[in-house]
Formats: structure tokens, C-alpha cells, sequence
């Protein structure tokens, strides 16, 4: 389980696809290996960009080592039937193409143990109601690069409250513009610097640490 750590830090993806298929393969658990290896792997990562250690592009390479990792897992986590710790739905606002950032985000929640559903790009406000109401998520995450599309961001959270799911759910928001008082004037609930933020204000909703 170190040697799957250290392959997750190192961002070594394929190499840490094969050390889960052959901890699988010798009958370590998959629940075991998502706890003890992904998620402390990245609990790791997060302490070494909070430490000025790490930075945007190693988080980059180990949450695609994660990814990577994930895709052999996650079959075995389904048959066990081990649960999510939480449910995110993410998206870039209407009229944002950009998608590094939330991508990054989208990687670090599922390295956390998340479910999270990505509805992509130029994500219209009423496509994040249809989807809050299908997947009852605990958090909506909305994401942009650009000044310009920040007014989506409210404009999504006016129509979360005035479709009624407001209340039901947590709403962060992030990217390169967005700023803590930004998002205080428009009622988010969480403002991510980077995408380790965005995973604790995730967990903490989740009433795990945070």
C-alpha cells in the first residue's frame, strides 16, 4: 500500500493501475485499497501543496494517476458495494469554456472518495437544476475562468432558489477570477482557492474532516 502512495504522489499512472490490479489480484480488499491508498495518497498531496511543496502541476499528474488508478477499482468497489462518501454535482457556468480547473477538482473529489458527476462545459443554470433534482447531491460545484461568466454563478444560484433546491444544498464556486467576496455577495456557500479547498468544503458537508 506505501508503494501505491508513492506511485499516486509521484504520478505514475499507469503504474499505479497495475499495483491496484495486483493488490486486487493477491485479495487486498477494494475498499482497503481506496481508504489506506487513494485517499490517503491524496490527503498526502493535499499537506504538500498546503506546504508549498506541491504545486498545480504535480496535484495535475497525481490526480491523473488517481484517475487512472480508479478505472481498475472501480468495478471491484461497485461489487463489494462499498458507498460514496458524499455526492458532487460540478460544472463550468454558461458561457465558459474552460475546463483544467474543474477537472482538477472533479479528480481530487473522486480521489477523495466521492461520486461526482461532471456536466462539462457552458453549463446553463437550469441544466444544474435537472441535475440536483435527479442526483440529490450534498454539493454543486461551479466553476469559471473567465470574469465575464462569473454572472452565470448567480445566475445558477437565483435559479437553484427559485426552483426550491436552495436550501437542500451546498453550492461552492472557483477559477481564477472568483474572489471570497464574490462569492459572499452572490449566497455561494464556499469560496476554493484550489481544488485541495474544494475537497475539504466537500467533506466537511459530508460531516467527515475537513
Amino acid at each position: 500500500m506505501e508503494e501505491l502512495r508513492t506511485l499516486i504522489k509521484e504520478g505514475n499512472a499507469e503504474e499505479t493501475a497495475g499495483r491496484i490490479a495486483a493488490l486486487l489480484e493477491s485479495g487486498v480488499g477494494p475498499e482497503a485499497i481506496m481508504k489506506e491508498g487513494i485517499i490517503a495518497a491524496m490527503d498526502e498531496v493535499g499537506e504538500l501543496f498546503a506546504a508549498g511543496e506541491y504545486f498545480v502541476p504535480e496535484m495535475l499528474i497525481a490526480a491523473k494517476a488517481v484517475k487512472r488508478g480508479l478505472e481498475v477499482l472501480k468495478p471491484a468497489l461497485v461489487k463489494s458495494g462499498m458507498e460514496p462518501r458524499g455526492k458532487v454535482v460540478m460544472g463550468s457556468v454558461k458561457g465558459d469554456l474552460h475546463d483544467i480547473g474543474k477537472n482538477l477538482v472533479i479528480m481530487t473529489l473522486e480521489g477523495a472518495g466521492f461520486e461526482v458527476l461532471d456536466l462539462g462545459v457552458d453549463v446553463p443554470p437550469a441544466a444544474f437544476v435537472d441535475a440536483v433534482r435527479e442526483h440529490a447531491p450534498q454539493v454543486v460545484g461551479l466553476s469559471a475562468l473567465l470574469t465575464t461568466t462569473m454572472l452565470s454563478m448567480k445566475e445558477t444560484i437565483e435559479t437553484l432558489r427559485e426552483a426550491g433546491l436552495r436550501d437542500g444544498v451546498k453550492v461552492m464556486i472557483g477559477g481564477a477570477p472568483v474572489t471570497q467576496e464574490f462569492a459572499d455577495a452572490i449566497g455561494a456557500d464556499h469560496y476554493g482557492p484550489h481544488a485541495t479547498s474544494a475537497k475539504d468544503f466537500a467533506l466537511s458537508v459530508a460531516g467527515l474532516k475537513g
